[in-house]
Protein backbone atom coordinates (compact mmCIF):
# COMPACT_ATOMS: atom_id res chain seq x y z
CA UNK A 1 0.00 0.00 0.00
CA UNK A 2 2.70 2.20 0.46
CA UNK A 3 4.33 1.75 -2.51
CA UNK A 4 1.25 2.35 -3.81
CA UNK A 5 0.98 5.86 -2.77
CA UNK A 6 4.25 6.40 -3.05
CA UNK A 7 4.05 5.97 -7.20
CA UNK A 8 0.44 8.00 -7.12
CA UNK A 9 2.74 10.95 -5.42
CA UNK A 10 5.40 10.49 -7.93
CA UNK A 11 2.87 10.57 -10.97
CA UNK A 12 1.40 13.92 -9.61
CA UNK A 13 4.88 15.16 -9.13
CA UNK A 14 6.26 14.17 -12.54
CA UNK A 15 2.67 15.30 -14.17
CA UNK A 16 3.05 18.85 -12.46
CA UNK A 17 6.74 19.34 -13.28
CA UNK A 18 5.80 18.60 -17.09
CA UNK A 19 3.11 21.36 -16.92
CA UNK A 20 5.19 24.09 -15.14
CA UNK A 21 7.54 23.26 -18.04
CA UNK A 22 5.10 23.75 -21.10
CA UNK A 23 3.75 26.82 -19.09
CA UNK A 24 7.23 28.01 -18.79
CA UNK A 25 7.91 27.43 -22.28
CA UNK A 26 5.00 29.35 -23.28
CA UNK A 27 5.83 32.60 -20.66
CA UNK A 28 9.20 32.58 -23.12
CA UNK A 29 7.68 32.46 -26.23
CA UNK A 30 5.09 35.16 -25.39
CA UNK A 31 7.57 37.29 -24.29
CA UNK A 32 9.97 36.72 -27.39
CA UNK A 33 6.89 37.50 -29.63
CA UNK A 34 6.35 40.82 -27.56
CA UNK A 35 10.11 41.57 -27.53
CA UNK A 36 9.75 40.84 -31.79
CA UNK A 37 6.86 43.38 -31.90
CA UNK A 38 8.71 45.96 -29.69
CA UNK A 39 11.75 46.23 -31.69
CA UNK A 40 9.72 46.38 -34.50
CA UNK A 41 7.86 49.17 -33.58
CA UNK A 42 10.79 50.85 -32.54
CA UNK A 43 12.88 50.21 -35.52
CA UNK A 44 9.02 51.97 -37.46
CA UNK A 45 9.31 54.68 -35.00
CA UNK A 46 12.76 55.75 -35.47
CA UNK A 47 12.71 55.73 -39.18
CA UNK A 48 9.39 57.92 -39.32
CA UNK A 49 11.38 60.49 -36.63
CA UNK A 50 14.40 60.34 -38.68
CA UNK A 51 12.21 60.99 -42.08
CA UNK A 52 10.37 63.96 -40.11
CA UNK A 53 13.23 65.65 -38.84
CA UNK A 54 16.51 64.89 -41.53
CA UNK A 55 18.20 67.85 -40.84
CA UNK A 56 18.39 67.45 -36.82
CA UNK A 57 19.01 63.69 -36.56
CA UNK A 58 21.93 62.41 -37.80
CA UNK A 59 22.33 58.65 -36.37
CA UNK A 60 21.06 56.15 -33.71
CA UNK A 61 22.95 54.46 -30.73
CA UNK A 62 22.38 51.80 -28.16
CA UNK A 63 23.99 51.71 -24.86
CA UNK A 64 25.19 48.25 -22.75
CA UNK A 65 21.56 48.07 -20.86
CA UNK A 66 19.77 48.70 -24.09
CA UNK A 67 18.61 51.58 -24.14
CA UNK A 68 18.35 53.47 -27.44
CA UNK A 69 19.10 57.12 -28.26
CA UNK A 70 18.83 59.44 -31.09
CA UNK A 71 21.70 61.65 -31.87
CA UNK A 72 21.32 64.53 -32.99
CA UNK A 73 23.16 67.55 -35.05
CA UNK A 74 24.21 69.51 -32.07
CA UNK A 75 24.93 66.05 -30.27
CA UNK A 76 22.97 65.56 -28.11
CA UNK A 77 21.77 62.32 -27.20
CA UNK A 78 17.78 61.74 -26.54
CA UNK A 79 16.34 58.87 -25.31
CA UNK A 80 13.78 57.05 -27.05
CA UNK A 81 11.87 55.14 -24.17
CA UNK A 82 12.98 55.30 -20.61
CA UNK A 83 10.90 52.40 -20.34
CA UNK A 84 8.60 53.46 -17.71
CA UNK A 85 4.95 52.61 -17.18
CA UNK A 86 3.30 56.35 -17.04
CA UNK A 87 -0.60 57.46 -16.31
CA UNK A 88 -1.63 60.02 -19.49
CA UNK A 89 -0.74 62.71 -17.16
CA UNK A 90 2.55 61.84 -16.68
CA UNK A 91 3.24 61.28 -20.43
CA UNK A 92 1.97 64.63 -20.82
CA UNK A 93 4.33 66.01 -18.38
CA UNK A 94 7.70 64.08 -19.20
CA UNK A 95 7.13 61.93 -22.28
CA UNK A 96 9.82 60.32 -24.06
CA UNK A 97 9.93 59.64 -28.12
CA UNK A 98 8.06 56.27 -27.36
CA UNK A 99 5.37 57.96 -25.91
CA UNK A 100 4.87 60.36 -28.25
CA UNK A 101 4.77 57.95 -30.85
CA UNK A 102 2.33 54.97 -29.25
CA UNK A 103 -1.00 56.07 -30.45
CA UNK A 104 -1.30 55.76 -34.39
CA UNK A 105 -3.22 59.12 -35.45
CA UNK A 106 -5.97 58.09 -37.29
CA UNK A 107 -6.27 59.58 -41.40
CA UNK A 108 -9.35 58.73 -42.26
CA UNK A 109 -12.67 60.69 -41.26
CA UNK A 110 -13.93 60.82 -38.15
CA UNK A 111 -17.88 61.42 -36.81
CA UNK A 112 -16.62 60.45 -33.13
CA UNK A 113 -14.75 61.84 -30.63
CA UNK A 114 -12.07 59.71 -29.65
CA UNK A 115 -11.59 57.16 -26.67
CA UNK A 116 -10.66 59.55 -23.94
CA UNK A 117 -7.29 59.19 -23.70
CA UNK A 118 -7.06 58.47 -27.40
CA UNK A 119 -4.38 61.73 -28.00
CA UNK A 120 -2.17 61.01 -30.59
CA UNK A 121 -0.24 63.99 -31.53
CA UNK A 122 -0.77 65.81 -28.42
CA UNK A 123 2.09 63.98 -26.22
CA UNK A 124 5.16 65.55 -26.94
CA UNK A 125 9.20 65.31 -26.29
CA UNK A 126 10.46 68.63 -25.35
CA UNK A 127 13.64 67.58 -26.16
CA UNK A 128 12.79 67.09 -29.38
CA UNK A 129 11.04 70.08 -29.72
CA UNK A 130 13.76 72.34 -28.29
CA UNK A 131 16.75 70.42 -30.46
CA UNK A 132 14.45 71.67 -33.86
CA UNK A 133 12.70 74.54 -33.32
CA UNK A 134 14.70 76.08 -30.31
CA UNK A 135 15.70 76.13 -26.76
CA UNK A 136 14.84 79.34 -26.16
CA UNK A 137 12.15 82.26 -26.30
CA UNK A 138 14.92 84.12 -28.15
CA UNK A 139 16.19 81.75 -30.59
CA UNK A 140 12.54 80.37 -31.72
CA UNK A 141 11.44 84.13 -32.51
CA UNK A 142 15.01 83.98 -34.65
CA UNK A 143 13.37 81.25 -36.39
CA UNK A 144 10.02 83.01 -37.33
CA UNK A 145 8.98 83.66 -40.81
CA UNK A 146 5.66 85.62 -41.39
CA UNK A 147 3.49 83.50 -43.46
CA UNK A 148 0.33 84.87 -45.62
CA UNK A 149 -3.24 84.01 -44.14
CA UNK A 150 -4.76 85.54 -47.35
CA UNK A 151 -6.17 88.59 -44.95
CA UNK A 152 -3.85 88.71 -42.69
CA UNK A 153 0.04 87.09 -41.40
CA UNK A 154 1.28 84.79 -38.76
CA UNK A 155 4.73 84.08 -37.77
CA UNK A 156 5.64 80.22 -37.89
CA UNK A 157 8.76 78.48 -37.07
CA UNK A 158 10.75 78.35 -40.39
CA UNK A 159 12.65 75.34 -39.37
CA UNK A 160 12.23 71.56 -40.51
CA UNK A 161 9.89 73.30 -43.18
CA UNK A 162 6.79 74.08 -40.78
CA UNK A 163 6.26 77.51 -42.04
CA UNK A 164 6.90 76.16 -45.46
CA UNK A 165 4.38 73.69 -44.53
CA UNK A 166 1.47 76.00 -43.19
CA UNK A 167 1.96 77.57 -46.55
CA UNK A 168 1.37 74.97 -48.45
CA UNK A 169 -1.52 74.60 -46.98
CA UNK A 170 -3.03 77.60 -46.97
CA UNK A 171 -2.32 77.69 -50.97
CA UNK A 172 -4.86 74.55 -50.87
CA UNK A 173 -7.70 76.44 -48.70
CA UNK A 174 -7.62 79.63 -49.91
CA UNK A 175 -9.03 79.15 -53.73
CA UNK A 176 -11.67 77.35 -51.65
CA UNK A 177 -13.30 80.44 -49.96
CA UNK A 178 -15.33 82.11 -52.36
CA UNK A 179 -17.50 78.55 -53.00
CA UNK A 180 -17.56 76.85 -49.77
CA UNK A 181 -18.90 78.21 -46.74
CA UNK A 182 -17.94 75.69 -44.10
CA UNK A 183 -14.07 76.75 -44.93
CA UNK A 184 -14.64 80.13 -44.39
CA UNK A 185 -16.08 80.19 -41.23
CA UNK A 186 -13.85 76.81 -39.90
CA UNK A 187 -10.54 78.99 -41.40
CA UNK A 188 -11.28 82.71 -40.23
CA UNK A 189 -10.69 84.89 -37.92
CA UNK A 190 -7.40 82.80 -37.10
CA UNK A 191 -6.52 82.97 -33.21
CA UNK A 192 -3.42 82.89 -33.58
CA UNK A 193 0.01 81.10 -34.16
CA UNK A 194 3.34 81.65 -32.28
CA UNK A 195 2.82 82.89 -28.68
CA UNK A 196 5.68 82.08 -26.26
CA UNK A 197 3.54 80.52 -23.04
CA UNK A 198 2.25 77.98 -20.77
CA UNK A 199 -0.33 75.46 -21.25
CA UNK A 200 -3.11 76.63 -18.91
CA UNK A 201 -2.71 75.27 -15.59
CA UNK A 202 0.58 73.13 -16.02
CA UNK A 203 4.33 73.91 -16.06
CA UNK A 204 4.68 73.31 -19.74
CA UNK A 205 5.30 74.77 -23.02
CA UNK A 206 2.56 75.00 -25.32
CA UNK A 207 4.01 73.88 -29.03
CA UNK A 208 2.42 77.51 -30.08
CA UNK A 209 5.71 78.54 -28.20
CA UNK A 210 7.34 77.02 -30.40
CA UNK A 211 5.66 78.75 -33.44
CA UNK A 212 4.49 74.97 -35.01
CA UNK A 213 0.93 75.26 -34.10
CA UNK A 214 -1.90 77.36 -35.42
CA UNK A 215 -5.74 77.94 -33.80
CA UNK A 216 -7.90 78.44 -36.34
CA UNK A 217 -11.54 80.26 -35.88
CA UNK A 218 -12.98 79.57 -32.32
CA UNK A 219 -16.19 78.32 -31.49
CA UNK A 220 -17.66 77.58 -27.72
CA UNK A 221 -18.21 73.76 -28.65
CA UNK A 222 -14.18 73.33 -29.83
CA UNK A 223 -12.22 72.57 -26.33
CA UNK A 224 -13.42 69.50 -24.35
CA UNK A 225 -12.40 71.74 -21.45
CA UNK A 226 -15.24 74.38 -22.29
CA UNK A 227 -18.13 72.19 -23.73
CA UNK A 228 -19.90 68.65 -23.37
CA UNK A 229 -18.62 65.61 -25.45
CA UNK A 230 -22.43 65.87 -27.28
CA UNK A 231 -21.42 70.04 -28.11
CA UNK A 232 -17.96 68.75 -29.18
CA UNK A 233 -19.03 65.67 -31.60
CA UNK A 234 -21.44 68.47 -33.21
CA UNK A 235 -18.75 70.62 -33.56
CA UNK A 236 -16.26 67.79 -35.25
CA UNK A 237 -19.35 66.69 -37.66
CA UNK A 238 -20.20 70.24 -38.96
CA UNK A 239 -16.38 70.77 -39.39
CA UNK A 240 -15.11 71.43 -42.70
CA UNK A 241 -12.71 68.22 -43.94
CA UNK A 242 -11.33 70.15 -46.60
CA UNK A 243 -9.17 72.11 -44.34
CA UNK A 244 -8.58 69.05 -42.19
CA UNK A 245 -7.41 66.80 -44.95
CA UNK A 246 -5.46 70.07 -46.20
CA UNK A 247 -3.69 70.27 -42.78
CA UNK A 248 -2.83 66.73 -42.15
CA UNK A 249 -1.61 66.49 -46.34
CA UNK A 250 1.10 69.04 -45.29
CA UNK A 251 1.90 66.69 -42.04
CA UNK A 252 -0.26 68.48 -39.37
CA UNK A 253 -2.46 66.55 -36.55
CA UNK A 254 -5.89 67.79 -35.70
CA UNK A 255 -6.79 68.20 -32.35
CA UNK A 256 -9.96 67.18 -33.47
CA UNK A 257 -8.73 63.32 -32.94
CA UNK A 258 -7.65 63.78 -29.81
CA UNK A 259 -9.58 62.46 -26.89
CA UNK A 260 -9.15 65.74 -25.17
CA UNK A 261 -10.55 67.53 -28.44
CA UNK A 262 -9.16 70.54 -29.24
CA UNK A 263 -10.85 71.29 -32.75
CA UNK A 264 -9.64 74.73 -33.91
CA UNK A 265 -6.00 73.50 -33.30
CA UNK A 266 -3.83 71.85 -36.11
CA UNK A 267 0.07 71.61 -35.03
CA UNK A 268 2.99 70.28 -37.18
CA UNK A 269 4.38 67.02 -36.26
CA UNK A 270 5.39 65.35 -39.52
CA UNK A 271 6.46 62.31 -38.02
CA UNK A 272 3.09 61.36 -36.25
CA UNK A 273 1.12 61.60 -40.25
CA UNK A 274 4.46 59.45 -41.54
CA UNK A 275 3.61 56.61 -38.83
CA UNK A 276 -0.06 56.90 -39.73
CA UNK A 277 0.69 57.05 -43.38
CA UNK A 278 3.10 53.94 -43.45
CA UNK A 279 2.27 51.95 -40.23
CA UNK A 280 -1.05 51.95 -39.08
CA UNK A 281 -1.79 48.80 -39.86
CA UNK A 282 1.44 47.21 -37.86
CA UNK A 283 3.49 44.75 -39.63
CA UNK A 284 5.04 42.26 -37.40
CA UNK A 285 7.60 40.67 -40.12
CA UNK A 286 10.79 41.64 -38.42
CA UNK A 287 13.22 41.22 -41.54
CA UNK A 288 10.76 43.55 -43.36
CA UNK A 289 9.75 45.99 -40.95
CA UNK A 290 9.72 48.63 -43.12
CA UNK A 291 7.17 47.37 -45.87
CA UNK A 292 5.79 50.39 -47.56
CA UNK A 293 8.22 52.99 -47.36
CA UNK A 294 9.83 53.79 -50.77
CA UNK A 295 13.46 51.94 -50.08
CA UNK A 296 14.69 53.13 -53.61
CA UNK A 297 14.63 56.76 -52.15
CA UNK A 298 18.63 56.90 -51.01
CA UNK A 299 18.14 58.42 -47.79
CA UNK A 300 15.35 56.15 -46.48
CA UNK A 301 17.38 53.65 -47.42
CA UNK A 302 20.55 55.00 -45.12
CA UNK A 303 18.45 55.76 -42.88
CA UNK A 304 17.18 51.80 -42.44
CA UNK A 305 21.01 51.02 -42.93
CA UNK A 306 21.65 52.70 -39.64
CA UNK A 307 18.46 51.24 -37.73
CA UNK A 308 19.34 47.88 -38.58
CA UNK A 309 23.05 48.54 -37.34
CA UNK A 310 21.42 48.93 -34.06
CA UNK A 311 19.23 45.92 -33.66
Amino acid sequence: MKKIFIYIITFFLLINSTYIVKASNMNINTESLNANEYDVKIKQDLLCLMMAYPEYIKNIKSDESNYVYLIMKSGKKILYDDKKVKTPEEKLENADLQDTMEQVYPLTNISKLMDKNYDPGRYRSYDLLKEVYGSSRQQIEKNLKSVNLNYTHVFFNNNNKAAEALESTMQNLIPLLKENEAVRRCLFPCMGTFNYRLVAGTNRLSPHSFGIAIDLASDKRDYWKWSSSKQGEERLNSYSKEIVQAFEKNNFVWGGKWGHFDILHFEYRPEIILKAKYFTNFNGDKLNWYKGVNVEETSIKEYIDKINKVF
